[in-house]
């Protein structure tokens, strides 16, 4: 049957700005796209390990067989659970299937009718998917302004106020100032709720993330790691009190209304966590790179490009879905796998082209890499 005629104009629009999306195919190009930080995707050490703990422990089993209120809360749950909580220096932690069901279960589960979001306006879309699909009032603050977030909370302060943000900025990889927001929330008695999704493995002397690095995790509402960047694999956990996981268990149709993620994702899960406790060398390499790629865009005299960063996300802004992509396609030519962001993921003028930096690039890719965009740059 044929595609609605008014889908297909939005696919036209789509293709006239330049901006459709497509899915890429794989390649072998070196690696400055994806979210693999420390590598542990392709850790064949964790691959192994996960294998064995589920031959050791006789769990032959390919799926979860259910949601996991009916049949699929399998023993492994609660091993990994009680791990990442002790892990995260929380007081319980409930494992959901991905970031974006987390997000999307939380937002929409907990704050009520008569209760206000205040969210950073860069919040990733499956935050604000949430809280779309939330009865609470919602409005957006200025990124990373907290006077705009104060005068927001002086507005509200009779309701209960969720503020919501993230540790690192997807897009631009930037960071708030979390002492200074903890200490705003609890001045006013809000309820703070921190995306982690991208200091889990890259933050902390183990991985742990940037609140706890900092000391903050327990001054506030409720942490959401996911494990599809830093560790690796698949999933998503909400960190919180047990009241918080009791409420989410019952409430949060995301978690509820869908099957549990296989013994094998949750080894998997398990085991690399397992591995952040023992594997700080990678940590170590890739906050040494992240610091090179800022030294050297500098002396490339590029940093007028780049959003300042000091996480392993280092966005250079180049305005025009054709531009961006034209420059994207340069570099991935010399064997450079570096995506181009478009709009309308981004602001118009807010196009960019998108470093993700990992502990397993050499100083001479990241090198290689920089210099061609300034050659690039400069012939564009």
């Amino acid at each position: 049957m044929k595609l609605p005629e008014n889908l297909i104009q939005k696919l036209e629009t789509r293709k006239q700005n330049n901006a459709l999306r497509q899915l890429p195919s794989f390649n072998n190009l070196v690696d400055f796209s994806s979210n693999d930080y420390i590598g542990f995707s392709r850790s064949e050490a964790i691959f192994k390990l996960a294998h064995h703990y589920l031959i050791e422990n006789e769990i032959i089993q390919n799926g979860a067989t259910g949601s996991r209120l009916i049949s699929g809360n399998h023993s492994l749950y609660q091993i990994a659970e009680t791990f990442i909580a002790e892990f995260h220096d929380a007081e319980s932690a409930l494992i959901f299937n991905s970031g974006y069901d987390v997000n999307v279960g939380f937002f929409s589960a907990v704050p009520q009718r008569n209760d206000v979001i205040l969210y950073d306006e860069l919040s990733h879309a499956s935050i604000r998917d949430g809280i779309t699909m939330s009865n609470a009032k919602s409005y957006k603050f200025n990124h990373n302004d907290f006077e705009d977030l104060e005068h927001l909370i002086l507005k509200f302060r009779d309701a209960n106020i969720y503020i919501v943000t993230e540790t690192v900025f997807s897009m631009d990889g930037d960071s708030p100032n979390l002492e200074e927001l903890v200490a705003l929330s609890e001045k006013y008695n809000c309820y703070l709720v921190v995306d982690e999704a991208h200091t889990l493995g890259v933050f902390g002397d183990k991985g742990e993330g940037l609140m706890q690095y900092l000391n903050v995790h327990n001054r506030i509402f409720a942490r959401i790691m996911t494990f599809g960047k830093g560790l690796g694999c698949h999933g998503a956990v909400v960190l919180g009190s047990t009241d918080l996981k009791e409420y989410l268990v019952n409430f949060a149709r995301s978690f509820i209304y869908t099957t549990g993620l296989s013994p094998h994702s949750v080894a998997t899960i398990l085991v690399a966590y397992q591995h952040l406790e023992i594997e700080k060398e990678n940590i170590k390499k890739l906050r040494q790179n992240i610091v090179f790629f800022n030294q050297q865009k500098n002396l490339l005299g590029l940093k007028p490009m780049f959003v300042r960063s000091k996480s392993a996300i280092q966005s250079a802004i180049v305005p025009g879905n054709e531009k961006v992509k034209q420059l994207a396609q340069q570099l991935q030519d010399k064997g450079f796998d570096v995506k181009p962001i478009l709009s309308p993921t981004v602001p118009e003028s807010q196009e960019r082209l998108r470093f993700c930096i990992h502990s397993y690039n050499s100083e001479e890719e990241i090198n290689q890499v920089l210099e061609l965009l300034r050659d690039f740059v400069f012939i564009v």
